[in-house]
């Protein structure tokens, strides 16, 4: 029985009403010290339907738990918020005194918030209605605790009572963003427009060229800042995303969007200028639309320029933009004469055709454009063939950040032998109308059709774009089905003598060119990627890259299913791929396909690589992949992290003597894996997560994982061994601590990363859904160097300031863990049924939940 489920609340018929509500805390101070949580809740609810005052009762409590010098308020705190829930669940939820009956009692709840700790202020706020009392005491505990320091605890206040019209708006966010606690001032200008203008104004003053952040921080000595991520970059960042989520006027905030179009102007200069992987076309529509009559990004563009030696591209671009002739070097305006005269003849022949790309197999015959519901109506059939494999992409303008989310401008659709452009603006034009809704039914018919195989790179991505574009297609990326994402096969594959495809970040093809390249032999052109997809009609290089862009799909699909094996790709590979529900909240499911429908050859077992248990497996990772490593020991990988000041060579060196794989952030790969053997050495992709990292690299390894292997060993140090405390121990071990001056005791704020984080004390029920117990012997008294601080003979120190009170107290919880190696101290929590179910897909043995996490 729930408490909180009004069908199931304790009959009020025990204790009869008129209760002495003194007896009330004795009663549930005996349950509280046993720890019974449902026992207690049942009486704590029969008690409050039984007294005639509970609110009065409560602040009783409240008021004699405050006299009684540091007696511990957690069993007061507990019934605050029980009352609270007790009153929601009544058939009309609400304190039981309105009017003139409640004010004296508000002005009792006030006095206790102000003087109490910050667990009593959410339940006393919604029980006795503090929005609307007297706000001069909370707002002078606010004004308090900001001279105090304690800036968090003071927003949280004022968010609460909602008195952000009676505080100055600058002085509560300025603390909390200088210690990158953005969200909480999001949070305190929530839904009031006029403050969230002026948080805005706020950050976007700090953006300002040679803004010194050091002088604001001087003013709160007693704050711990974070001033290494207030960098002008890392704020308009903040300005900028919290522009388009209030839907604000950019020109609000001046300095953070120049210095964004700054950004993007440096971006385009180097594509075109250095990279030379722009048209000139295309770049010069993109620069002259962003640097527009801006004086300041024109300065900027005119010096980006001058630092080049290429007169005659200098001289292009200025005519092209048609930049005043007064500014630029006498030697480009002499070019640029030269080229009024010749026509502008000497644009470079290889922008036209890159014989060194890929090329687009089919005629321009078959390229078909198609703007009209008519147009797509004549081709239905061929879309919609069942069977059928189709590439599919997207297209839009590049807005560089600076104006707001860009609208998906085309849809490619590759068949074989032709591919369909589709206008999308044209197409879903008028909202609502006969063509707009048959176009929006064929393309979710498309989507949805499982036997029409789908191909995309970073697909997810592209429907979520698509839908945000287009209401009519919201659910786009729900209805998917059949799709197979490449941008996951390329992150499995293996190409001899050739870095794993995660070292994007390196020069050269990049994302889908460089699977291309790897598999079809030369790269895609890119020079078009960048240029306006908006504009009507598209050019000619604009229609012949968006085919080919769709197409290569195909081929590189065709030519995985011929030789898999030469790519190290297993035969199921693709069905395990297929793209399903979001992972991220637990509800994917890969969908089940015939044996005799893969189109992929099974590799033989000589083929396949050795499985290898977890415990087994031993990596050195750089000290860019920390947080890979700590993911890796949490499922009994044997990890070493090199530190920040080791040189990675020392890699290779660990690698050779320990008998460890390399896993490198990737631009040192190839000179580490010229030092060690074949298959020793990989790449992994920065731009994943450390889960999906380890998901991926536990795949290419064949790693074995059972549920025995979480947590066998210790993520801070890599110890696997554990020593079992019991919880009678560890309770005189933190109350000595405590009393005889140890270095740290018990604490309700801080949490571990193995266990679960305690944001109150009151006792929970344990969780039964998982077990640990990891084979260990006990801690016995022999074991211990001192007692205080607790030390363990091999002179280790045990951590016990990171046990929380309130975990001493669980009912549920019978023993602790403690690690030998660094001295952390573990308890079984909820993180052990996350990364259960995190981890699901690969754990072996490991039963599938019937339901998310609750």
């Amino acid at each position: 029985m729930d408490p909180g489920d009004p069908e199931e609340k304790p009959a009020a018929g025990d204790p009869a009403g008129g209760q002495d509500p003194r007896l009330f805390p004795q009663t549930l101070q005996t349950l509280w010290s046993t720890r019974e949580l449902r026992q207690l809740r049942e009486e704590a609810w029969k008690w409050f339907a039984a007294l005639d005052n509970p609110l009065t009762t409560l602040l009783d409590m409240l008021d004699a738990s405050r006299g009684c010098g540091g007696r511990d308020p957690s069993l007061e705190a507990w019934v605050a918020r029980e009352l609270e829930r007790w009153l929601q669940a009544q058939p009309h939820p609400g304190p039981a005194q309105g009017g003139r009956a409640l004010k004296p009692l508000q002005a009792r709840a006030v006095r206790l918030l102000t003087e109490g700790p910050p667990s009593l202020v959410e339940p006393l706020v919604s029980i006795f209605q503090l929005q609307d009392a007297d706000r001069s005491p909370v707002l002078a505990h606010i004004h308090r605790l900001h001279q105090e320091g304690k800036f968090k605890e003071a927003i949280v206040l004022g968010t609460k009572l909602q008195l952000q019209a009676d505080l100055d708006v600058e002085k509560m966010c300025v603390p909390l963003l200088l210690q990158d606690k953005v969200g909480l001032a999001e949070h305190y200008v929530d839904s009031l427009p006029h403050l969230q203008q002026r948080l805005l104004a706020l950050m976007d003053s700090w953006c300002q060229p040679g803004f010194d952040i050091r002088v604001v921080a001087r003013q709160y000595p007693q704050a711990t800042l974070r001033l290494e991520r207030l960098s002008p970059r890392a704020l308009g960042r903040h300005v900028l995303r919290l522009l388009e989520q209030y839907s604000l006027d950019p020109a609000l905030c001046p300095n953070a969007v120049t210095q964004q179009r700054l950004a993007a102007l440096r971006y385009l200069c180097y594509k075109r200028l250095v990279e030379r992987s722009m048209s000139q076309e295309s770049w010069a529509e993109l620069v002259q639309g962003l640097v527009g009559q801006d004086e300041c990004l024109q300065e900027q563009l005119l010096q980006l320029l001058a630092s080049l030696e290429d007169v005659a591209m200098v001289a292009q671009c200025a005519l092209d933009l048609s930049l005043p002739v007064e500014r630029l070097p006498a030697t480009v305006v002499a070019e640029m004469s030269q080229l009024r005269l010749q026509e502008r003849t000497a644009k470079a022949p290889s922008e036209d055709r890159r014989d060194d790309c890929y090329q687009l197999p089919i005629s321009r015959d078959d390229i078909y454009f198609l703007a009209s519901w008519e147009e797509l109506a004549r081709h239905e059939d061929t879309l919609l063939q069942p069977g059928q494999v189709v590439g599919v992409d997207l297209e839009w303008r590049p807005s560089f950040g600076t104006g707001g989310r860009p609208r998906v401008s085309l849809m490619q659709v590759a068949v074989e032998g032709r591919v369909f452009l589709l206008d999308l603006p044209r197409l879903s034009s008028p909202a609502g109308g006969q063509g707009p809704r048959a176009f929006s039914q064929l393309v979710s018919q498309l989507l949805s059709d499982p036997s029409i195989t789908k191909l995309g790179y970073g697909m997810a991505g592209d429907l979520r774009s698509l839908g945000t574009s287009y209401p009519a297609l919201a659910q786009a990326g729900q209805k998917l089905q059949g799709g197979l994402d490449l941008l996951q096969v390329h992150r499995q594959m293996r190409v001899a003598d050739r870095p794993a495809p995660a070292v994007d970040g390196a020069a050269g093809p990049r994302g889908l060119s460089l699977l291309v390249q790897q598999v079809l032999g030369k790269p895609l052109d890119k020079t078009q990627q960048l240029s306006n997809w908006d504009r009507r009609p598209l050019g000619e290089g604009q229609l012949v890259y968006a085919a080919a862009d769709a197409y290569c799909l195909l081929e590189v699909y065709w030519a995985l299913c011929r030789e898999p094996a030469r790519f190290h790709l297993p035969g199921a590979l693709p069905w395990s791929l297929r793209l399903g529900r979001s992972e991220r909240h637990g509800t994917w499911e890969p969908p089940l396909q015939q044996a005799s429908a893969s189109p992929w050859q099974v590799l033989s077992p000589e083929d396949a690589a050795p499985e290898v248990p977890a415990r087994a497996f031993r990596v050195v990772c750089d000290s860019m992949l920390g947080g890979l490593g700590r993911t890796l020991r949490c499922l009994g990988v044997d990890v070493r992290v090199l530190h920040s000041g080791e040189d990675h060579r020392q890699a290779a060196e660990v690698a050779r003597q320990e008998g460890r794989v390399i896993l490198t952030s990737g631009l040192p790969y190839h000179k580490l894996r010229a030092q060690v053997g074949a298959g020793r050495c990989l790449a992994v992709d920065c731009s994943l997560k450390a889960q999906q990292q380890a998901k991926a690299i536990l795949r290419h390894f064949n790693v074995r994982v059972t549920p025995a292997d979480i947590f066998s060993r210790c993520q801070a140090c890599n110890c696997d061994q554990y020593l079992k405390v019991s919880k009678d121990m560890m309770k005189q071990l933190v109350r000595l601590s405590v009393h005889l001056g140890g270095p740290g005791g018990a604490s309700t704020e801080s949490s571990h990363s193995d266990g679960e984080q305690e944001t109150d004390s009151a006792p929970e029920e344990a969780p039964g859904h998982c077990s640990y117990d990891p084979p260990c012997r006990w801690l016995e008294d022999a074991d211990l160097q001192t007692h205080v601080p607790a030390t363990l003979a091999n002179g280790t120190r045990l951590q016990l300031a990171g046990v929380p009170a309130g975990v001493l107290r669980r009912p549920g919880l019978r023993h602790f863990y403690c690690c030998p190696g660094c001295g952390k101290v573990f308890w079984e929590g909820t993180h052990l049924a996350r990364v259960t179910s995190n981890f699901q897909e690969i754990l072996e043995g490991a039963p599938r939940p019937a339901s998310g996490p609750s």
